[in-house]
This record gives structure tokens, sequence and C-alpha cells, in this order.
């Protein structure tokens, strides 16, 4: 078991039978009484945001969990398909799990998945990922006084803005948290 006091952002526990990952915690005492956690939760299962409140002392099961290597092969409609590559197995989730990071697939990358319970819960993105600008006006030389961005088009679609400086061709990185561009890549 696991105390409600030693919960962090990020940590995930299991109640009703469903598993949760901490978004938030506060700890909060009025008065004379016993202290409350409040945590923000997300279900990973439906993936639903919910409050809880605890009694400070309280206790949760802990999630047991495994973390697979998985390679993405494919979309079809609102599933995508992923392979074992040590199992040749394959299997797919919905876009609910990725929970809007599925711009981000590549066809062939590798990506760490969470399983409980032989499910797959949720995909684990590296933090930053390099793409090609495929589209992008070019830079209008002037105003350097104040940091200027562009749009640009990228190799997986996304819209990202960039600098002026940056080209149809270059490779930029590009935040996987924000979907914000972080810099010109040379390799």
């Amino acid at each position: 078991m696991i105390p409600v006091n030693e919960m962090k952002a990020g940590r995930l526990f299991e109640e009703n039978g469903e598993p949760y990952q901490v978004l938030d915690y506060k700890h909060t005492k009025m008065g004379r009484g016993t202290a409350n956690i409040k945590l923000k939760t997300k279900n990973l299962i439906t993936g639903a945001v919910v409050d809880k409140t605890f009694i400070s002392g309280a206790k949760v099961e802990p999630v047991e969990t495994e973390t697979k290597m998985t390679q993405y092969l494919y979309r079809e409609g609102d599933d995508y398909f992923f392979m074992d590559p040590l199992t040749f197995e394959q299997f797919s989730l919905s876009g609910k799990i990725l929970a809007g990071k599925e711009k981000f697939l590549k066809e062939e990358q590798i990506l760490k998945i969470l399983f409980w319970k032989e499910k797959p819960l949720a995909v684990e993105f590296p933090l930053s990922m390099i793409f090609v600008v495929t589209q992008t006006p070019p830079g209008i030389k002037g105003d350097s006084v104040n940091a200027s961005f562009k749009p640009a088009t990228l190799d997986n679609g996304l819209e990202v803005k960039v600098p002026l400086f940056v080209n149809e061709g270059d490779k930029i990185k590009v935040d996987t948290r924000t979907g914000e561009y972080v810099e010109r890549v040379t390799i």
C-alpha cells in the first residue's frame, strides 16, 4: 500500500480495480481537523480526469505495470497498430489512449508502451523529435529586434511556428509535450 502523502505528479495507483495517474497533488489543512490530500487524477482506461480527496494517512493500492518497447506500424481509422519487435505480436490502440499525441507518430518508430494486466494504457513519447520542414514561406528580413516567427508544415502534417531563418528542407526539433519548435538540427 502507498500512503497518499507520498503521491506526486506522475505516480500511478489503483482504486476500485482501475488504474489512475496523479496529475496534481495538494495538501490542505484547515483548522483543527485532519489534513486532506486532494489529487487531480487521470483514469488510464477511460481517459477521464477526476478529482479525488483522501484524508491524511490514507493508503492506496500500487499499480503493477510493465513497459514494453514497441514499433509503430500504421493507422486504420481511429486505431493505431503497433508490433512487439521481439515476438512480432501486433495490437492496436485507440486514439483516446494517444490523447492528441498521434501527430508525433512515424512509421517504424520505436516507442515505449505502458501495459497493465496485458492491456496497453499509455504511450511514452520522447521529449523531443526531429521532423523535416516541408512547407514554409520565405523569411522576411527586417524586424530582428523582436523574435519573429512564421508558420511551417512538417513532414508529419503538424503545423508549428518557426523562426524566420528556418527554410523548407531543414530538420527541426519539436517538443512533444507542447508541440512547439525547439531548435534547428544539422545532422
